[in-house]
């Protein structure tokens, strides 16, 4: 399965950027589940990033961390210029992005939102973010998925 039809994957093809996909087999419910989707495609945990939708001062904003950290909300909010952020709730999230939890890609979300992606994945030739379903990561340049967002970088994780 490639993964070709997910609006991320439809995306990356429109804008002909370089990328591969690496399908996976793990459950969305078991616990450090970004460390055993890291293990299932054969990557250090480091390059793989979880893509978290929140609340900044009442407006969601993406945000984009390693899954060997947690989101420092204090940091995403200092980082779009907001006061208070809170992670949104996932119905919220879910209807924003035209994603299911276990499955938000960054990439080609139904409203486009502030997107901050946490600055360590410039250390990185490739990153893995979800490719807009449970079971399918997409790899690309760090740059590429700022462009293709529209992101700004910032510290993010703790």
């Amino acid at each position: 399965m490639t993964g070709r039809g997910t609006p991320a994957m439809v995306l990356l093809t429109k804008h002909r950027i370089t990328h591969r996909t690496h399908p996976y087999d793990v459950a969305a419910d078991s616990p450090n589940y970004g460390a055993l989707v890291a293990a299932a495609i054969g990557v250090p945990p480091g390059r793989v990033f979880k893509t978290l939708i929140a609340e900044v001062d009442g407006a969601l904003t993406v945000a984009i961390v390693p899954v060997t950290g947690e989101l420092d909300l204090k940091a995403l909010a200092a980082a779009v210029g907001g006061k208070r952020a809170t992670l949104a709730e996932r119905g919220a999230a879910e209807r924003a992005t035209g994603y299911v939890r276990g499955g938000i890609s960054p990439l080609g979300q139904r409203k486009r939102l502030p997107t901050v992606l946490d600055d360590s994945a410039l250390e990185h030739d490739t990153v893995y973010v979800s490719a807009g379903r449970r079971g399918l990561q997409v790899e690309l340049a760090p740059a590429d998925l700022v462009a293709l967002t529209d992101a700004r970088t910032a510290p993010l994780a703790t």
